[in-house]
């Protein structure tokens, strides 16, 4: 059965979007990352919150504008979503159930993974109990508000692992110069 990664990238302070979702402070951040290639390589499928699918887009006025990781992957994607658009959209599948949605991603991705973006998904996945894996990368801005990586107010504590034998086991030692 494919595995559940959460990706993202995050601000230092733990933020995956700006206020009101803005991605815009993504732009800089994109460019040529051998890691995020060798983990798009590794997607089967995306499972991705309504709001996330229609949100804001870093890719905006380039030719990945509108495609998943700016058009360096192609596969199926599942929206989960109580308000699917009145038009189709080719490729895309839109699924109200969590149950249905999470099943039919981890069928389209065979062995590989479904990459789960947005944190209220993420946190739905947790909460079943049916998240895998998390991968982080870690911008080097401070954004001050926005969405979290992970928000669950009240919550228990999710403990992690350290999986990639390139980093320290217990936490990376990140040390950045302020700009001004």
């Amino acid at each position: 059965m494919a595995k559940l990664l959460y990706s993202a990238t995050m601000s230092l302070d733990g933020f995956i979007a700006g206020p009101g979702g803005d991605m815009s402070w993504l732009t800089e951040f994109i460019g040529p990352n051998p890691a995020a290639d060798a983990l798009v390589g590794e997607v089967g499928s995306i499972l991705v919150g309504r709001r996330s699918f229609g949100g804001d887009d870093p890719h905006r006025g380039t030719e990945g504008e509108g495609k998943a990781f700016g058009g360096g992957w192609e596969g199926p994607q599942f929206v989960l979503t109580h308000n699917p658009p009145a038009e189709p959209v080719p490729g895309v599948a839109f699924v109200n159930d969590f149950e249905e949605a999470v099943e039919a991603a981890r069928t389209a991705a065979g062995e590989k993974v479904v990459n789960i973006i947005g944190a209220d998904v993420a946190r739905q996945c947790i909460e079943a109990g049916w998240l895998d894996e998390v991968a982080v990368f870690i911008a080097p801005v401070l954004l001050g508000d926005g969405v979290r990586l992970f928000d669950h107010p009240g919550g228990a504590t999710v403990k992690l692992r350290r999986i990639d034998e390139s980093s320290a086991p217990l936490a990376n030692y990140v040390r950045f110069s302020v700009l001004r």
